[in-house]
């Protein structure tokens, strides 16, 4: 699960990683990526480096934190990180959420799968936590 876990998370990091640095993947063209991956109403560009950049840098954090022994930080960051992942799946269902991101493709995927990740990936992280592993 730990594998799993980190596989998947530093994936995703790396992918803001990337973006952060102007490289458009996997799709090449800057507003359909964003159209995919934002899903913001009217968005045309991706986030700047900044926003990019943070959010790979928290991932990576929530990745260390795992392979961490027990103790008081890994437990703070892993509830963290999985409060996040579980709220922000749920907003993948919400009336609220699709009126702030209706562009498609993001909608349809945002319920098909990024809301059902973000879930599962907090669902194990809430696992490794409640299991002290």
């Amino acid at each position: 699960m730990m594998i799993l876990l980190s596989v998947i998370l530093m994936l995703i990091a790396l992918l803001h990683m990337l973006w952060g640095g102007g490289v458009w993947v996997p799709i090449r063209d800057e507003e359909a990526l964003a159209k995919a991956t934002v899903g913001a109403k009217g968005v045309t560009r991706m986030p700047g480096p900044i926003p990019c950049f943070l959010v790979a840098l928290a991932l990576i954090v929530v990745v260390g934190a795992i392979w961490l022994p027990d103790g008081l930080i890994r437990a703070i960051i892993l509830w963290g990180a999985a409060a996040v992942f579980i709220g922000r799946g749920a907003l993948a269902f919400t009336k609220f959420w699709r009126r702030m991101t209706p562009e498609e493709p993001f909608a349809s995927n945002d319920r098909r799968f990024y809301g059902p990740l973000c879930l599962a990936l907090g669902v194990g992280i809430l696992f490794l936590v409640l299991r002290g592993a």
